[in-house]
């Protein structure tokens, strides 16, 4: 199992890697629609989604951390 301290990187990991493979297939049947490639287009841009998502992920979260908490009544 993996140290509890890592809690924010498994979850941006888990969290990216989700989000990114549905929006790139979402993105990629919107522009392309449901041709016979449709699995190597998604995968190819899934792989380019989850290397930008990932990182984004853990810089903007303690931002968006910070935004909820205010929004959030106490």
């Amino acid at each position: 199992m993996i140290s509890k301290k890592y809690t924010t990187y498994v979850f941006s990991f888990f969290m990216s890697l989700l989000m990114s493979a549905i929006m790139s297939m979402v993105v990629s049947l919107l522009n392309v629609g449901l041709v016979e490639n449709i699995f190597a287009i998604w995968l190819r841009a899934w792989g380019i989604s989850f290397v930008i998502a990932f990182p984004t992920i853990i810089v903007i979260s303690p931002l968006v951390k910070r935004l909820v908490n205010l929004v959030i009544s106490k």
